[in-house]
């Protein structure tokens, strides 16, 4: 069920523009300090998960995986999304929270 709750908190997060996906804007929100947490695909390349863990390791941005990117995408009403970037800390806490519960 929190699963479920996320998903929909992240659609809530993306109404309300608190959300960025795609790789190169999730990089710039990473590198200008606006990344409170980062969701990214398990069906991710292996190049791409790379990378977004390196630069959120390095940043200290949380990462939290979710099981596929039409999962993803279908939660902020978008076609399949490989990463997103959650840009408000209590949109980011509570989508951490429950991804942890589930």
């Amino acid at each position: 069920m929190n699963g479920k709750q996320a998903m929909s908190l992240l659609g809530l997060a993306f109404k309300a523009g608190k959300i960025v996906s795609g790789e190169e804007p999730v990089l710039k929100e990473i590198r200008a300090g606006q990344a409170k947490l980062v969701l990214l695909s398990k069906d991710a390349s292996s190049n791409t998960s790379k990378k977004m863990l390196d630069k959120c390791r390095f940043y200290h941005v949380p990462v939290r995986w979710i099981e596929t990117r039409e999962m993803l995408g279908k939660a902020i009403g978008k076609e399949a999304r490989v990463v997103v970037a959650v840009s408000d800390r209590g949109f980011a806490e509570k989508l951490a929270e429950l991804l942890d519960e589930s």
